[in-house]
C-alpha cells in the first residue's frame, strides 16, 4: 500500500525553481524533435523554390524514381513493410518504441536535393549500420502541385530503396504524419 504525498507549498515550489535556476538549467522553448538540421531562412525558401520550379524539367540520375507517385493527403499515415518481416517488430515501430538514431529534415529541399540527400543518408546510415532513422518530409504542399511533395515521392523512393524493411509515420512526438520511422536491414 502506498502513501499520497502532500502537495508542494509554494515555499518548497520556490526553493526548487532557485535551486534548478542556480545550476544552470533553462526552460525548454520547444518540445518538438530537432533531427539537427538547421532551419533554412525564408529567401533561401524563396531560392530553392524558384529553383525547383527551374530544375523540374532535369532529368535526375539517383536509384529511386523519378516518375509518377501516387499522391497522398498531408494527414496521411504512411506505412510500408516487407511481407516476411515480423509482425511484432511492425507493431513496435509503429508505437515509436524502436528507438531511432539518425534523422534527416528534408524541409526547405528542392525534390531532386530531397532524393539525392535521402539517398546519400540512407547509404551512410547502413554504413554507420544503423537499424531505424526519422526522416522528416513535412505536410507542405508543392508549389505547384496540390498535394504534398516531398511526402508522396518520400513514400514512393522509401518502397524501392533495397535496405528498406519497412517505414511508418512517426508518433506525434516524433513528428507525427510529417515524418517517418524507416527500419532499416541490419548486416550479416
Amino acid at each position: 500500500m502506498s502513501r499520497r504525498r502532500p502537495a508542494p507549498n509554494e515555499e518548497e515550489i520556490s526553493a526548487f525553481r532557485q535551486a534548478l535556476e542556480q545550476a544552470g538549467v533553462r526552460r525548454l522553448t520547444s518540445d518538438l524533435a530537432d533531427p539537427g538540421k538547421p532551419k533554412p531562412q525564408p529567401d533561401a525558401q524563396a531560392a530553392r523554390r524558384a529553383a525547383a520550379v527551374k530544375g523540374a524539367a532535369q532529368t535526375p540520375t539517383g536509384r529511386t524514381s523519378d516518375g509518377r507517385v501516387e499522391a497522398v493527403r498531408p494527414s496521411e499515415y504512411l506505412e510500408f513493410a516487407l511481407p516476411d518481416l515480423p509482425y511484432r517488430t511492425v507493431s513496435q515501430l509503429k508505437r515509436g518504441q524502436t528507438p531511432w538514431q539518425a534523422g534527416l529534415d528534408l524541409h526547405g529541399y528542392t525534390l531532386e536535393e530531397a532524393r539525392t540527400e535521402l539517398e546519400s543518408f540512407l547509404t551512410d546510415a547502413a554504413a554507420q549500420h544503423l537499424h531505424c532513422v526519422l526522416v522528416v518530409h513535412g505536410k507542405a504542399w508543392g508549389a505547384t502541385a496540390d498535394f504534398p511533395v516531398l511526402k508522396s515521392h518520400a513514400n514512393a523512393w522509401l518502397r524501392e530503396w533495397p535496405g528498406v524493411l519497412a517505414f511508418c509515420s512517426a508518433v506525434d512526438a516524433d513528428g507525427g504524419t510529417g515524418a517517418l520511422y524507416v527500419l532499416l536491414r541490419r548486416p550479416r
